[in-house]
């Protein structure tokens, strides 16, 4: 999602986004661990990545950094507030989304309880188990790659076309 949507979501941020969201499962007391401080849902947790992207935007630093780890791995890239913003929050939700499937204890739509996708991946004719969700994330990695392809032989035609000019 993140290199399909690069032109908007800042890339290196909506990786962190899916990092940081489970620094709650880290640091929760107890367990349930997906439900201390509710970064495991759609609100809380798009609060908590708009705050990082934010945060992040204006640590020159980290975004600097950024700008390198991009032209090393030959990608495109240009840190924006709103490209950030976006980033922390739809890594976080990604993640959320993803976590929802696999663990039950996740309630997305909080402060409403319950998980409506692990009942959903849990009843009925079809079960989604955890050997289809980690087959699914393996199938989007392989489709990931070759997009990493494409963005870097795009990159490296725009950098050959500038270099003539």
């Amino acid at each position: 999602m993140g290199l399909v949507f690069r032109r908007w979501i800042d890339l290196p941020m909506f990786l962190l986004a899916n990092v940081i969201v489970d620094v709650e499962v880290l640091f929760a007391p107890g367990w349930p661990h997906h439900r201390h401080w509710h970064w495991h849902t759609f609100l809380v947790g798009g609060i908590v990545g708009a705050i990082c992207g934010t945060v992040v935007y204006f640590a020159k630093p980290v975004r600097l950094l950024f700008e390198r780890i991009m032209r090393r791995l030959r990608i495109r890239y240009r840190a924006s507030l709103v490209g950030m913003v976006l980033g922390g929050m739809t890594g976080i939700w990604m993640h959320v989304f993803i976590d929802s499937f696999y663990h039950y204890d996740v309630e997305p739509f909080w402060p409403k309880t319950g998980n409506p996708f692990y009942r959903f991946a849990n009843t009925g004719a079809v079960r989604i188990t955890h050997e289809w969700i980690e087959m699914a994330c393996i199938i989007f990695f392989v489709f990931a790659v070759i997009l990493y392809a494409a963005a870097v032989r795009s990159f490296l035609k725009h950098k050959h076309t500038n270099a003539e000019s």
